[in-house]
């Protein structure tokens, strides 16, 4: 299954690196939420991203945007690479069931039991306003999804799909 640009994207509830429950539909009607898939936690390239991530935080966490960073690693592990990272945004579980979130967002790859580098903005409503797909061994620009979400807080809403193979 692969949700499309302009559909509803698919809602979950997952726990975050403290065992709390997020749910995206928690952000409707408030904020756009970024739903970025990433392979596994402590890897090079998604520490990087990560990281990328953390220090322009502002830019991805803020009265406008929250950013949920979803792998299939556990929640306790997922604990101790947010500490030893100093990663302070939600980085939630598709542990188990495993992989559930990832295939509903049409990610995962079953051969490897992970995400894959995948990145959905969600609009306040509910829709799919931009996605982009990237090889496992691509990282992604930080700087594109910077500039899907100021076309977005700032002038309506743009709806498109990327993927980089």
């Amino acid at each position: 299954m692969t949700v499309e640009v302009g559909q509803p994207a698919p809602d979950f509830t997952l726990r975050d690196q403290h065992g709390q429950d997020v749910t995206l539909s928690a952000f409707r009607g408030d904020r756009i939420a970024v739903v970025l898939f990433y392979p596994f936690a402590f890897s090079g390239i998604c520490t990087n991203e990560l990281g990328a991530i953390r220090d322009d935080l502002p830019s991805f966490v803020n009265d406008d945007v929250q950013l949920l960073a979803v792998s299939c690693d556990p929640m306790y592990s997922l604990r101790v690479y947010a500490e030893q990272e100093r990663l302070t945004y939600p980085l939630l579980s598709d542990f188990w069931p495993h992989g559930e979130v990832a295939t509903a967002y049409g990610c995962f790859d079953e051969q490897l039991g992970c995400a894959v580098r995948a990145t959905f903005v969600v609009r306040p409503d509910g829709i799919l306003a931009w996605q982009v797909r990237n090889a496992i061994s691509e990282a992604r620009d930080p700087a594109d999804l910077r500039r899907v979400l100021s076309d977005l807080s700032g002038s309506g809403h743009t709806l498109r799909s990327v993927t980089n193979r």
